[in-house]
């Protein structure tokens, strides 16, 4: 495993900031770890880090325990903290050379430098104070310290903050292509960067792990949210679609077309094949719909 956690916790005071949390990543995933504000997620990926001290329980990053083997966990850790800690007087090139330094690159380093800033897409503005560049650019040079000694792991909390649609979709698209060979930590409160980015989720409140799922999976666990849109060539009735196993609710759209309302759409989607074959109705379009996965992150922060 690239990333054990085992009854993970960080108390402050009377204060569970962490509350023995537990998960394995794998080296090619790229995970949302998400959560509301104060829940633990910053916390737990500065343990992780190797940044803050766990009051019990323990975690390893490629096999190196972070209280023991802090040292080795770092040299295989890429980090990029929500708050993006720079030095405004330096230069771009000046910085990444500085870090290129506590990493110990030697005679990598100019290279190292080139690719980061290539893959990044700092060329524009590389050879300029940090302090003088816009926020999705500073945002940039974050992720390129981050990336500059190749670690194995990745851990980016809030890595498009101030990003423009365009630097945007370069720096997913970046993302995923780390993915590849990477093991990610993603946290973000944009759900639709998550849903574009990472196969796996988890989801922290209140100290405590309350999902931890393929996101695929998370969203057909639904409570019948998610539907089935189909169109049929022919008119069809609400009492006859409602008996369909599996439908919890029928509800009309435009022409010929209806939602079944489902948590079993694989399901449905099947009866309803053999409905239609049944009854000689033909199935123009069949669209599913499964619950958003800002909706089933509201629901389940809520009910804890």
């Amino acid at each position: 495993m690239s990333i054990l956690v085992s009854q993970l916790s960080k108390v402050y005071g009377e204060q569970r900031a962490v509350d023995a949390i537990s998960f394995e990543l794998k080296k090619g995933e790229i995970t949302g770890f998400l959560g509301p504000n104060g829940a633990g997620k910053s916390t737990t990926m500065k343990m992780i880090t190797g940044f803050l001290p766990p009051t019990s329980g323990s975690a390893s990053v490629c096999g190196y325990d972070i209280v023991s083997q802090s040292l080795e966990v770092r040299k295989r850790v890429g980090y990029l903290p929500e708050s993006n800690p720079l030095y405004y007087d330096m230069y771009v090139r000046e910085f990444l050379e500085f870090v290129a330094g506590v990493h110990q690159l030697g005679q990598t380093t100019a290279e190292r430098i080139r690719k980061v800033i290539d893959i990044t897409g700092l060329q524009p503005e590389s050879r300029k104070k940090i302090g003088a560049l816009s926020n999705g650019y500073k945002q940039r040079v974050g992720l390129a310290q981050a990336l500059l000694h190749d670690p194995e792991v990745l851990i980016l909390d809030e890595p498009t903050t101030g990003l423009d649609p365009n630097q945007l979709a370069d720096i997913r698209q970046l993302i995923k292509d780390l993915g590849a060979d990477k093991t990610v930590i993603l946290s973000t409160h944009i759900m639709q960067e998550v849903e574009a980015l990472c196969g796996r989720v988890i989801i922290i409140n209140k100290g405590k792990i309350v999902a931890d799922d393929q996101l695929s999976e998370l969203q057909q666990q639904n409570t019948a949210n998610g539907y089935l849109q189909v169109t049929f060539g022919e008119p069809a009735t609400a009492e006859e679609l409602a008996q369909i196993a599996g439908v919890a609710r029928v509800k009309a759209a435009e022409g010929n077309s209806w939602q079944l309302y489902t948590n079993e759409i694989d399901l449905v989607r099947k009866n309803l094949l053999q409905f239609a074959l049944i009854n000689n109705r033909n199935i123009l379009s069949l669209q599913s719909n499964s619950q958003s996965l800002e909706t089933i992150f509201r629901e389940i922060t809520k009910s804890v």
